[in-house]
């Protein structure tokens, strides 16, 4: 059954769960457990949530995010390898990595946080990223858990944007990269606000020479701005290295 229900989700990671109870769990936030019922019975027993599998998937990405990084950048210093190991594995990229295979419509969640919108909160659906990686890392190995690593978070990254990877401030670095050009400066505009007033999610787009180039959400405006800018700066990137 879980085959079926989540046969989308394993389609866009690429692997089929041999035991889909790894999945089922690495789905699972705390909500949904914490409004449960307790029930006397093996069901409720193996009801549990992703935060172990957060821990475990942490561990994970940042041996195979600093093993990718050594590869692809032999010249770079230990610092540079650690400036960009933190963007990559950051809330902000991973939320993006998340979004990419559509994991926030896939999440077991708690009434509460299905009504505050927490299938599309930035941290959630990290957290969630890194759990998936932990499942994967259990049913099927470290290979291939760096297979859906490259392919959702780091193709992208190492492939048109290495130099940006150590940038420490994308919204400054996009209005430099601009202005080396002599283009105008990029504007930032928030177009959507969802939440409560205490946990608002901000979707925030960057306009460049007037065109929507890059949207992107975060817990606050900064974060949203920064995690455009980011997207930003990697689209230009790739339209400069194919030449458009």
């Amino acid at each position: 059954m879980i085959h079926t229900e989540h046969a989308e989700l394993e389609e866009a990671l690429g692997y089929r769960f041999r035991d889909p109870a790894f999945l089922e769990r690495a789905l699972t936030h705390s909500s949904r457990r914490a409004e449960a019922k307790p029930k006397p019975s093996a069901e409720h027993a193996a009801l549990r949530d992703n935060e172990r599998l957060e821990f475990l998937g942490d561990s994970v990405l940042n041996l195979l995010v600093a093993e990718a990084l050594l590869h692809a950048f032999p010249e770079w210093t230990e610092g540079e390898l650690s400036k960009a190991r933190a963007r990559l594995v950051s809330a902000a990229s991973l939320s993006e990595a998340a979004r990419r295979i559509r994991l926030g419509q896939f999440l077991r969640l708690g009434r509460g946080e299905e009504k505050t919108g927490g299938r599309d909160k930035p941290a959630m659906l990290a957290d969630a990223y890194e759990a998936v990686l932990a499942a994967l890392f259990l049913d099927g190995g470290l290979d291939v858990v760096r297979e859906v690593v490259h392919r959702t978070l780091l193709k992208q990254p190492l492939a048109v944007a290495s130099h940006l990877l150590c940038q420490t401030d994308f919204k400054s670095g996009l209005q430099e990269y601009l202005q080396q050009r002599g283009g105008a400066p990029a504007v930032f505009r928030v177009i959507a606000e969802t939440g409560p007033d205490h946990r608002k999610i901000f979707v925030v787009e960057v306009l460049v020479a007037g065109r929507p180039l890059a949207s992107a959400s975060g817990n606050n405006k900064k974060e949203a701005e920064q995690a455009a800018a980011r997207l930003a700066l990697e689209e230009l990137a790739g339209k400069s290295r194919r030449g458009e």
